[in-house]
């Protein structure tokens, strides 16, 4: 999604494993626990936060017993963009979720339904009675930049909307969401993390999904398929 250098922070016990798989990025790992978990250490997260642009957590990271004290020291620490996904969002739902309120960090959460529901308690009807209006609230309330996602994705800060009405039937697969979180950590990479970003890299996530599913249908398609038609998503956005 056009970001210059990608760090992957892991668990030391799975570094080994996750290595051969990767090409162009760089590795940090940290120190695990007994469950293959990250532990909190505060020098060793200072190391694997040293001069990034951005930062999406949650995807993958499990139910770590440090995973409060990680999300809690990043957001009270880092003046940087801070995506919070997937199990980043469940560890924020057990939280007091005043933390949004004092945080250094420009925080962006892309809840599911599902999701959001647990982080706002909200219930899914009630959301879907008026979900525009109280994703703004929230919004507006956390001072943070809200992606829901839905058959209409609503981006918000509170004072600026955007409805992203982009993507297909084939994108409801496992690790799409991961792809989006990935292309908003990407695009916060080189650009400033606003409103219109965020919904940009949604556009660009679900017009990516459409032209997979055009290439391998709504059936076959994967969440990788949409990774490999980012360039061509590209190349249709710039001649809009």
């Amino acid at each position: 999604a056009g970001c210059g250098v990608v760090r992957l922070i892991i668990p030391k016990c799975i570094e080994t494993c996750v290595a051969s798989y990767l090409l162009e990025q760089t590795i940090f790992s940290i120190e695990n626990d007994e469950e293959q978990k990250m532990k909190f250490n505060k020098e060793e997260m200072d190391k694997a936060l040293e001069k990034l642009k951005a930062i999406a957590i949650g995807m993958g990271w499990g139910k770590g017993r440090d995973n409060e004290k990680i999300l809690e020291y990043i957001l009270h620490t880092k003046k940087i963009p801070c995506i919070i996904d997937a199990d980043g969002l469940n560890t924020l739902s057990q939280m007091d979720l005043s933390i949004l309120q004092k945080t250094k960090c420009k925080v962006i959460l892309t809840p599911h339904l599902k999701e959001f529901e647990r982080l706002s308690k909200i219930s899914i009807e009630r959301v879907k009675e008026n979900p525009i209006k109280i994703a703004e609230t929230f919004a507006s309330k956390y001072h943070v930049i809200l992606l829901l996602k839905g058959t209409i994705t609503i981006v918000t800060n509170g004072i600026e909307t955007y409805l992203i009405k982009r993507g297909c039937p084939g994108m409801a697969t496992a690790g799409s969401g991961d792809v989006l979180s990935g292309i908003l950590v990407g695009m916060l990479g080189y650009c400033e993390a606003n409103t219109k970003i965020v919904a940009a890299a949604s556009y660009l996530a679900g017009m990516a999904g459409e032209l997979a599913q055009e290439k391998y249908t709504d059936i076959s398609m994967k969440a990788s398929d949409t990774i490999e038609m980012i360039p061509e998503a590209i190349k249709k956005i710039r001649k809009l």
